[in-house]
């Protein structure tokens, strides 16, 4: 038997060596996301058959609803009225009642406030109400969120106040984004893809899309910590699209990797980052983290690079993920 004081040396040396494993060992962090996916019923709702549209819907929600990820999405109302498929496609955007998850608005038919200006933008607002609000009625559920289109909010203070202001008065709440990846341009590439069974480049176009966005989600973490002091509850922005119906669980595998949980919009909100000081201007709309920085004074530095090839091809084909063409070239 060995002397005491030797196994009390022993014991505490095992404690240190212990301690200091547990110190090289990096702490998961707790992080938080809401997922909100615009432009319903379906991204490309102009080119996109209503039999397409609902299985894309399906497929896209199945995988939601099995992972438990609350979801917001933001309804284009213009989308439903294709001549001999407005049941459909109205069938199509009651699935995502059906299935517990909530609609939000977001225009009428994709306006831009900088470019329609605000009364017409304030028409489209009520214009893409009606058929939202009636889904939501027998869920008791109201329409309480709002996603400006191409995240557009003002060019000028007096103009972003004014609809603010509006939208408070209709009951709406904005709904601002932290995260986003651009899949809207992965996902009309992937459609092209798709449509002509070019397996090999669905498949390049999977792995830049998710690559592309995870090291959008480790930028907007180091951003996250300089301009608020650190990381809050995230709002990432995605879009209706076979691509996301596809492979929008490996996504979610992307977050769950850098210590995501999920949480809904509402609880995402209730985070202090969303008070901040926020007065953003601009001919193109952007993301909240730059609001703030902007506002403090800063320039938001270092984002990833988009693929190149992505936004060449994206170009060359002509393709759109909606049924209005952006504005301005964002390439």
């Amino acid at each position: 038997m060995k002397p005491l004081p030797t196994l009390l040396v022993a014991l505490c040396c095992s404690c240190l060596f212990v301690v200091s494993l547990q110190a090289q060992v990096p702490q998961k962090m707790d992080r938080q996301v809401a997922v909100t996916i615009d432009d319903l019923p379906a991204g490309m709702a102009d080119r996109l058959p209503a039999a397409d549209i609902t299985a894309m819907t399906v497929k896209l929600l199945g995988t939601l609803r099995d992972q438990k990820i609350p979801v917001v999405g933001f309804v284009n109302e213009k989308k439903l009225y294709k001549r001999g498929e407005v049941d459909q496609r109205i069938q199509a955007l009651q699935m995502w009642v059906d299935y517990g998850f909530e609609l939000g608005n977001h225009t009428f038919s994709h306006a831009s406030l900088n470019q329609v200006g605000l009364k017409a933008w304030e028409e489209e607002v009520v214009r893409g109400e009606s058929v939202t609000r009636m889904l939501l009625a027998p869920h008791k559920m109201k329409l309480r969120y709002f996603r400006h289109p191409y995240l557009d909010t003002g060019r000028d203070l007096l103009t972003r106040r004014e609809a603010e202001a509006f939208l408070v008065e209709r009951g709406y709440r904005i709904a601002p984004i932290t995260l986003d990846g651009w899949d809207w341009m992965f996902a009309g590439l992937y459609e092209d893809a798709k449509n002509r069974k070019d397996t090999g480049l669905e498949q390049q176009i999977v792995k830049e899309y998710l690559a592309y966005h995870d090291a959008v989600f480790a930028y907007s973490e180091q951003l996250s910590v300089k301009v608020v002091g650190y990381e809050p509850k995230q709002i990432l922005l995605l879009h209706a699209s076979n691509l996301e119906a596809d492979h929008i669980g490996e996504l979610m595998d992307v977050l769950r990797k850098r210590g995501y949980r999920f949480v809904t919009l509402e609880d995402a909100l209730s985070d202090t980052a969303y008070s901040l000081p926020d007065t953003y201007v601009g001919e193109e709309g952007s993301g909240w983290l730059d609001h703030w920085a902007i506002t403090q004074g800063k320039i938001p530095q270092g984002a990833p690079v988009f693929p190149q090839w992505v936004m060449d091809r994206t170009k060359a084909l002509h393709l759109s993920t909606g049924t209005v063409t952006p504005p301005t070239d964002p390439y």
